[in-house]
């Protein structure tokens, strides 16, 4: 095969196709006969579409329909990450849906299949406080006339001004511009909460809650109420406390709860009876059966007609098995899939879910369980490209400081026609994830392949702190934030420098959010001092000092707690970790790309090291987005930030490419 310097190879992957297939289906539910799910839509300002697929011939898929034209964005800003946006239910002249739209935060119903097409019509409020009043994770009960939901309300200016409490919403749309139509179920009782469900003979709610300063990955409760005409009464807390963490409750057919509880270390499926708490393991395996809860609505687990349970199990990656409770066996489903989002949705014996695979993108799945038969029902996946400019990741275990063990998933440059020179080792990236208490999935990412098939090596760190592999890993971060994802970045870069997989002299680190503050962290830490030739800074947290309380969105208001320890306690820390404090030990070139509508990582911190290294001759880019919040959803914006870092590395690496514009640098 002809050799080419790594970095230099021509890609038939262009950051327009990285732009196009950004996103992913999410929020997966069944209505009847009927799959319904949210879309990205990059080309349309980033909003998501609301689709729905319909049987069709032959018991088969039918072709899914958007259903709402742009504007219509099905989205919403509950804890800021957003939650389950919408939910259904049949009807004899069709289904009724109810969702939240971006644009004003309002919950809306809609008749997809009433005449002259679907009209939503408003059934909440605008608030004049705070961006409106905010619903997620809605459950509709039309035997009662209403929505249960979760509600968010600001009470004043300030971000952590807010209360969530479960509420009900009419659908006859009397509280559309009246408040005080809508019924709160439980008051003040709990800073966060989920959305309520009903148990099967209607008497009884169930839901989560949790208090600040924890995070729901920490500690959270699970309570359970009688159902009246008005209040929830005799609310009592049935399982959990501050340090065991539940994330997911659901009703079984016989009335007992199904909960993912990680009480023995790992989040692992129970039975509970409501009625004495007492609660009883399903499978015993050293695997999770969930993941951290950063959307209200999550759905990792759920049961099956015939009494067995659909469930999400693994070692970091998640994958659909069919639980059977009285053995503890699980049966995998058959298919390519090795990655599924929290997204079941159940009729039947009949499960369907959003999944993936590194050689393909997330598609809708169904599994009949009664036939072992899996297929892809829509969102279909189709090659952009020969597959051939696809990386072929390898999972990795690498050792860190004092022995520890640290997960990877390490993407080789790939081209179907070019290698790079024998005597030559590649340059690469390491990919340091958001959340900070989340992971990298092992999927498709176009945006891996626009790297790896020019030359450019990617390995994605699940750091310690990452969820996936059981508690005491996760709480490796506890007070270690930008130390223990650090040293475990610089770990993977130097072993791959020394294993003669990566050029030690070509070593750069990118994040966003919190994958933002590890390459920064990363940038002035004496642990990787002198290891990396660049850095890309994305929407990041880099002063410590001024991202809590209300510098940040409340969900995460108190989270340094957890991640750096008591302010009060340990103030010096916030400061001597905060890169924005260490700038003098920048060196090395970075980009940094910012979203000026940003409320969760405000642009405010990405101008206070723009401050402090303006005259220090670092040079360095700022990229800023008019109208994109956490996260790019937009078209334009991901081409051109695809296209940047591509830039950044082509400088600093040195790399000979006359297809890519220079990066403006400031000093």
């Amino acid at each position: 095969m002809p050799q080419a310097p790594y970095g230099t190879w021509p890609s038939a992957i262009t950051a327009d196709m990285v732009a196009a297939h950004d996103g992913k289906p999410e929020y997966l539910g069944a209505v009847g006969d009927e799959l319904w799910w949210t879309a990205p839509r990059p080309a349309e300002g980033g909003r998501r579409t609301l689709m729905r697929l319909r049987p069709g011939a032959d018991g088969g898929a039918g072709t899914p329909e958007s259903v709402l034209p742009p504007p219509w964005n099905v989205r919403n800003r509950v804890i800021e990450y957003g939650g389950q946006p919408w939910a259904g239910v049949p009807g004899a002249a069709g289904p009724l849906i109810v969702f939240t739209d971006f644009g004003d935060q309002r919950l809306y119903a809609v008749e997809p299949d009433a005449p002259g097409g679907p009209r939503p019509r408003p059934l909440t409020p605008v608030s004049p406080t705070g961006g409106g009043l905010r619903w997620c994770d809605p459950v509709i009960l039309p035997e009662r006339g209403e929505v249960w939901c979760v509600l968010e309300e600001f009470t004043g200016p300030a971000p952590t001004d807010v209360r969530r409490v479960p509420a009900a919403v009419p659908l006859d749309g009397s509280a559309a511009d009246d408040r005080t139509a809508v019924r709160e179920l439980d008051g003040d009782r709990h800073r966060f909460v989920t959305g309520p469900r009903l148990s099967p003979d209607g008497t009884q709610a169930a839901w989560l809650a949790w208090d600040h300063p924890r995070m729901p990955w920490e500690g959270t409760e699970l309570k359970l109420a009688r159902v009246t005409a008005g209040a929830f009464e005799d609310v009592r807390t049935v399982a959990g406390g501050p340090g065991e963490s539940l994330v997911q409750a659901e009703w079984a057919p016989d009335g007992s709860l199904l909960v993912l509880s990680d009480r023995a270390g790992w989040w692992q499926p129970y039975r509970l009876d409501p009625a004495t708490g007492k609660a009883a393991g399903l499978c015993d395996r050293d695997e999770e059966f969930a993941d951290a809860l950063w959307r209200i609505g999550a759905r990792w687990c759920a049961p099956l007609g015939d009494g067995t349970v659909a469930v999400l199990h693994g070692r970091g990656a998640l994958r659909l098995g069919v639980l059977d409770p009285a053995t503890g066996r699980i049966t995998d489903a058959a298919g390519p899939w090795t990655e599924w989002a929290p997204s079941l949705a159940v009729r039947g014996t009949t499960v369907s879910g959003i999944a993936a695979a590194p050689d393909r993108d997330w598609e809708i799945v169904r599994l009949e369980t009664s036939t072992g038969q899996c297929r892809a029902v829509a969102e279909h996946h189709r090659d952009a490209v020969d597959p051939a400019w696809y990386p072929v990741p390898q999972v990795r275990e690498f050792t860190g400081p004092g022995g520890r063990e640290i997960h990877a998933q390490v993407y080789p440059p790939r081209h179907p026609e070019l290698t790079g020179p024998a005597d030559q080792a590649p340059p690469y990236v390491i990919w340091a994830h958001g959340g900070p208490t989340s992971r990298a999935p092992l999927v498709l990412d176009l945006e891996i392949a626009y790297f790896t098939s020019r030359g450019i090596g990617v390995a994605e760190v699940n750091y310690g702190g990452s969820t996936g592999y059981g508690r005491a890993y996760r709480d490796r971060l506890r007070e270690s934030w930008g130390v223990t994802d650090v040293e475990d970045c610089a770990a993977v870069a130097r072993a791959l420098a020394a294993e003669g997989a990566a050029d030690p002299a070509r070593l750069a680190i990118r994040g966003g959010s919190a994958g933002g503050w590890t390459t920064a962290a990363s940038l002035v830490s004496p642990a990787a001092e002198g290891l990396y030739a660049c850095g890309c800074i994305s929407y990041p947290i880099l002063d410590l000092t001024a991202w809590s309380g209300d510098d940040t969105h409340d969900f995460e208001s108190r989270y340094l707690e957890y991640l750096v320890g008591d302010p009060q306690a340990v103030p010096e820390r916030y400061r001597e970790r905060s890169p924005v404090h260490r700038a003098e030990r920048i060196t090395a070139p970075f980009l940094l790309l910012q979203g000026l509508d940003d409320v969760i990582c405000p642009p405010e911190q990405a101008e206070r090291l723009l401050a402090a290294v303006a005259g220090r001759g670092v040079p360095h880019a700022y990229l800023s987005f008019a109208g994109e919040g956490h996260g790019f959803r937009r078209a334009d914006t991901i081409r051109r930030t695809v296209e940047a870092e591509l830039a950044l590395y082509v400088q600093a690496f040195g790399l000979a490419r006359d297809d890519v514009p220079p990066l403006p640098m400031r000093r």
